[in-house]
């Protein structure tokens, strides 16, 4: 039974590797989670250092009221980022992993938070509909040469929000700083 359940992990886990390439992947499958949501996505390169990444997601807030409780919500998220992983011929050239696109990228990233939903234990709470676009520098690396990546991103941007359809009399605007963690897997 145990020899068994080692050879299904290393067909699961170890074999689907895929070769060495000095260029993007043509299509990527992923799901992550990080400590302030979970994303499902799908990559498609362009070019050999260029794709775009969609993806849909649920991102997650702790927040505070008057009354000094503190509450968690998780609102949907709609993405797109084209990305431009401009070391990836360099990573090759030195013999280091690139399968899986496992290489430094900077990205404009586009969001849109949809007034939807929102899953909380709190009442009568909402997340008003919002836009960003934020420039960002980030890293993707696979773990151990297989399927499960980690994915590090900082930038700054700008944040609208749409709030006339609440009753304000103007809508917002603000600087957005957007530091993600991520720790995924790779279909």
């Amino acid at each position: 039974m145990r020899l068994r359940l080692i050879t299904v992990f290393l067909l699961l886990f170890v074999l689907p590797v895929t070769a060495q390439n000095d260029s993007v992947e043509k299509s990527l499958f992923n799901i992550q989670a990080g400590f302030l949501g979970t994303w499902a996505s799908h990559e498609v390169g362009l070019s050999n250092t260029i794709s775009v990444k969609g993806e849909l997601g649920l991102n997650a807030a702790i927040f505070g009221d008057y009354n000094n409780s503190v509450g968690f919500l998780l609102a949907p998220v709609i993405g797109v980022e084209p990305r431009w992983y401009y070391n990836i011929h360099k990573r090759f050239n030195k013999g280091k992993h690139t399968a899986n696109n496992s290489a430094n990228f900077v990205t404009l990233a586009f969001t849109y938070h949809p007034d939807l939903f929102v899953i909380s234990g709190t009442d009568n709470i909402y997340v008003p509909d919002q836009i960003t676009v934020i420039p960002k520098w980030g890293i993707r690396r696979s773990l151990f040469k297989s399927n499960f990546h980690y994915e590090v991103g900082i930038g700054i941007g700008y944040r609208q929000y749409f709030l006339k359809q609440y009753g304000y009399k103007k809508n917002a605007d603000e600087t957005a700083l957007d530091l993600h963690l991520r720790i995924g897997y790779t279909f």
